[in-house]
């Protein structure tokens, strides 16, 4: 039997769990990812990136430039369920605010990552047994090796394999959101540095995207609140979405289908859920930590895989790793996550939405600050809470500022 000794285990190695990995590696810490899949692999997702997942990706030292289907998004064009039209800009000549990438790229580039940090990263290997022993915790895997680690992340997903095998799983939970996306090709490029947002009525909470790739290439889909409408007619549902005069309007005449649509749940309840347990943490959608208003998560599992890991760096004992773990997700998503909640709930309502969009797109210093405060420039709630206030909160400057990601041709 292959018996392995390591700092930290991570099960999982999707953004979660690389981040978690090469923040530990960056602080000379030893470390095994385990994941079922081989990489690169589909992964089913809206591919946004707003601006704190973009800083937190610079920070573990992505390079844009080996994600092949990276672009840069200068505007945002919301539209109400009146048919009313905002754009929002983003920052210019600042460093990048927003962008698009497919997840199949970004993950594996944020594995390749890993490698060369280091990290031992054992793909098609999945998670069988874990146990929290006094002074470490055992992981058996699927090829019978054995890892004992001193501390476990797990960022294996909204059903856990590892929050199940410690009896912490939920049974029937289905997440709070559901989103179907596809690909298409052939899309009008005169919009090609443009996000689309459309709030129809009938999907409030919920609303609908166009996301740009390069060469002419749009993640397209939709996302809503679970119950609004039942998972077996979602498909029905696309399908007329598409026949919108507004939708087809911005894809263009040409753009058609490059595969068919896949659809994924969305958990969005982190606090609601134990993030752990003896010397186990959980991160991403394993801790259930996606924005409730909008549905993005790679920015969350990017700060819970290194806030975990920050937390075994810190703290003398598991006891306090807890402690140090809980209270920063508290403190920095948890807050955020019940202020955007209410604000969800204003956006069940057609006349809510419509007022939103409008006093959001009131003037040109609404919209330029909505952009920013939608991307996730800074936290959802900060006005509320005085303890993350600091003098340049509103004035930050974007991710990736001395190089311009891939997919800028702006001159």
């Amino acid at each position: 039997m292959n018996r392995t000794t390591t700092d930290l285990v991570v099960v999982g190695a999707g953004p979660a769990g690389t981040a978690a990995a090469i923040t530990a590696r960056q602080a000379n810490r030893s470390v095994v990812i385990i994941d079922k899949a081989t990489f690169p692999r589909e992964k089913i997702c809206g591919d946004g990136l707003t601006t704190s997942c973009l800083r937190l990706l610079e920070r573990l030292g992505l390079d844009p430039s080996t994600v092949p289907s990276w672009q840069a998004v200068d505007d945002v064009v919301v539209t109400s369920p009146s048919g009313r039209k905002y754009t929002y800009p983003l920052p210019q000549n600042n460093g990048s605010y927003a962008a698009i990438a497919e997840r199949r790229d970004l993950d594996f580039a944020m594995v390749q990552l890993a490698r060369t940090h280091g990290v031992d990263i054992r793909e098609g290997t999945a998670l069988d047994t874990i146990v929290n022993e006094t002074d470490s915790v055992r992981i058996t895997t699927t090829d019978g090796s054995t890892i004992e680690a001193k501390y476990a992340i797990a960022a294996d997903g909204m059903w856990s394999p590892t929050r199940k095998a410690l009896g912490l799983a939920t049974p029937g939970y289905l997440g709070e959101w559901h989103a179907l996306r596809q690909y298409f090709r052939n899309v009008d490029t005169s919009t090609e540095h443009e996000l689309f947002v459309w709030f129809d009525a009938d999907l409030l909470p919920g609303y609908i995207w166009s996301f740009p790739l390069p060469n002419g290439r749009a993640n397209v889909g939709f996302g809503i609140l679970r119950g609004t409408i039942k998972t077996k007619d979602m498909s029905r549902l696309w399908a007329d979405i598409l026949q919108r005069p507004h939708i087809r309007e911005v894809l263009g005449p040409k753009a058609e289908p490059e595969a068919p649509h896949r659809a994924w749940p969305i958990p969005a309840r982190v606090g609601a859920l134990p993030l752990t347990l003896g010397r186990t943490l959980f991160v991403g959608d394993a801790a259930a930590a996606t924005d409730p208003m909008t549905g993005e998560g790679i920015g969350q599992a990017l700060w819970t895989g290194i806030a975990a890991v920050e937390a075994t760096l810190g703290a003398p004992t598991p006891e306090a790793v807890r402690t140090e773990y809980e209270l920063a997700v508290h403190n920095h998503l948890v807050i955020d996550h019940r202020f955007a909640e209410q604000l969800g709930k204003i956006l069940q309502h057609p006349l809510g939405t419509r007022a939103a969009v409008r006093v959001s797109g009131a003037t040109e210093w609404t919209r330029r600050n909505f952009a920013r405060w939608l991307f996730e420039d800074y936290p959802r709630a900060i006005l509320g809470t005085p303890s993350r206030w600091h003098k340049n909160m509103f004035s930050q400057p974007g991710a990736y500022l001395k190089e311009q990601p891939v997919g800028d041709v702006r001159p």
